[in-house]
């Protein structure tokens, strides 16, 4: 099991992928391969999960070529969690595309196109969570960007080429600071392995570490949409399909979260040559949180709105591993598994809304509580979540992030929880209005002409093809897609303590560095 998983669960969508391109005028056989693929992938992760839970860390070196010499597949609790949740999130919207494909004869999502452009997606994040090198890091990342600029400029509007532009050059940015930071490692190490660069890190000249280490922030900061690197996020995720939106938004950022937790973690403790960036990492949380809540409170469309939000709450990610604690890590991969299905929830009920009301602005939008009731609380229930109400993970999530804080200590610190708490509750308002003027405003409002203040104030979206939107109808196969979505979100609270207990047991095994450094390297490597 431990050598045969690690690699199905990348190989899986790669062969996936595959036979969908080439079944490409087979539409149905296209949905069961790509459906059977990720269903695979997920028992696959699931099983891994399990594995590594009772067992440790799982190592592979592919072709037998022994580590550092070889490519290393490494899979311990982190990531196997994180391909866990990637693959039920993929699964949930993949049904929501097929379903909105159905009912709009797939002129969002061009069977074609979407179906091993979506596998491929799917294999780059499987490779991002799997690689115990910092190259294979870079090509899953790699791969990424090349599926997601496919998905994102499906249909070929202008909104979207030109949010697909924008995305790729600022990616292509990325990969460039990426790249050279690799390059630089290499240059003073000798090694892209993870576990020898964090083995031979301590040999190196502080000033040369710490470049290494800002380097390899940069890239991934610009991956993640920290602030002040966020500004291509809400002009580029609104304008794809709905399905394609969800994904982006539940996933894509938290690849790259997940690289600053290995880095921060792994290779540049607080306490190593690298430099302590805890401060700065504090500073970039806060404003993350703030500035990107603020940009929600002002915008008319719900997408848009919900882009900044994904920005705003990725802030609380990196508070937590700023922290360095143990229990700062642990609130951090429960509020991830939380942030992924419950962001890519919204913008699955978002499209829902989208389809019964023809608009996404909240000015255009009402009554929708009476005419969709369904939507409606598919809408609300995430939308509570993600503003923190208890008891919902929102809610457990930052409060675990908050008592972290708190045992932390520090007037900066304070100072983080107190932006924390502030984003939570502007969260909240936003999404409060939000459901306030799309379902609970009645539709004489709008036909009279009525605007508040508040209304006139919003900020409409730059830049809408109107000649995309959907029609009135709501496909129960979509309807079903999100309403298990918001059952898994439900699901996280319900377990939160067997959750919360997985994570501590996870934040223990990142804290020790120097057992996984012996797990992955063999005794000839170590010693040498």
């Amino acid at each position: 099991m431990t050598r045969v998983l690690p690699p199905l669960v990348v190989l899986l969508p790669l062969l996936g992928a595959a036979l969908a391109l080439a079944m490409g005028r087979f539409k149905r056989w296209q949905v069961v391969i790509s459906t059977t693929t990720l269903v695979l992938m997920t028992v696959v992760a699931g099983a891994l999960l399990v594995y590594v839970d009772r067992n440790g860390a799982a190592i592979v070196e592919v072709g037998a070529w022994r580590a550092p010499w070889g490519i290393t597949l490494m899979v311990d609790r982190l990531s196997a969690i994180m391909l866990l949740v990637s693959c039920v999130v993929l699964l949930g919207v993949l049904v929501y595309a097929v379903g909105q494909g159905i009912a709009d004869g797939n002129r969002e999502t061009p069977l074609t196109i979407f179906h091993p452009t979506y596998l491929m997606l799917a294999a780059g994040i499987a490779v991002a969570f799997t690689t115990g090198d910092l190259f294979n890091l870079f090509v899953g990342f790699e791969i990424l960007l090349a599926a997601s600029y496919v998905l994102l400029t499906l249909g070929g509007t202008g909104s979207r080429i030109r949010a697909g532009v924008t995305y790729i050059v600022v990616s292509l940015v990325s990969s460039t600071f990426f790249l050279a930071a690799i390059a630089m490692v290499y240059g003073a190490t000798g090694t892209v392995n993870m576990a020898q660069v964090a083995q031979r890190i301590g040999d190196l000249p502080p000033t040369t570490a710490l470049m290494l280490h800002v380097m390899l922030l940069l890239g991934f900061a610009v991956k993640a949409a920290l602030f002040p690197m966020s500004f291509w996020l809400p002009d580029s995720y609104p304008t794809a399909p709905a399905p394609v939106t969800a994904v982006f938004a539940g996933l894509l950022t938290k690849v790259g979260v997940y690289a600053i937790i290995r880095t921060e973690t792994f290779l540049f403790p607080d306490d190593g040559p690298g430099g302590d960036l805890r401060v700065p990492l504090m500073w970039v949380a806060l404003l993350t949180m703030v500035v990107g809540i603020l940009g929600a409170s002002v915008q008319a469309d719900i997408k848009r709105l919900l882009s900044f939000t994904l920005v705003s709450h990725i802030g609380y990610m990196i508070f937590g591993i700023a922290l360095s604690s143990q229990l700062g890590l642990n609130a951090t991969v429960y509020y991830v598994i939380h942030h992924i299905t419950v962001q890519t929830t919204l913008f699955l009920a978002v499209g829902l809304v989208e389809r019964v009301g023809d608009s996404t602005s909240i000015s255009k939008l009402s009554g929708l509580l009476k005419a969709a009731p369904v939507v409606a609380v598919l809408f609300f229930i995430p939308a509570l979540n993600l503003g923190g109400i208890p008891p919902f993970s929102g809610f457990l999530g930052k409060t675990g992030l908050l008592v972290a804080g708190a045992k932390e200590g520090g007037w900066l610190v304070w100072v983080v929880i107190a932006g924390a708490v502030l984003t939570s509750l502007l969260t909240l308002y936003t999404l409060m209005r939000v459901w306030n003027m799309v379902f609970w405003r009645s539709r004489k409002e709008v036909e009279e002409g009525y605007e508040s203040y508040l209304i006139n104030t919003l900020v409409e979206s730059p830049d809408v093809d109107e000649d995309t939107r959907t029609r009135s109808t709501t496909p129960r196969l979509m309807l079903a897609a999100t309403t298990a979505m918001v059952a898994v979100t439900v699901g996280l609270t319900i377990f939160a303590g067997p959750i919360f207990k997985l994570g501590d047991r996870t934040a223990h095994e990142i804290a020790d560095r120097d057992a996984r450094i012996t797990t992955v390297l063999p005794e000839e490597a170590t010693d040498g």
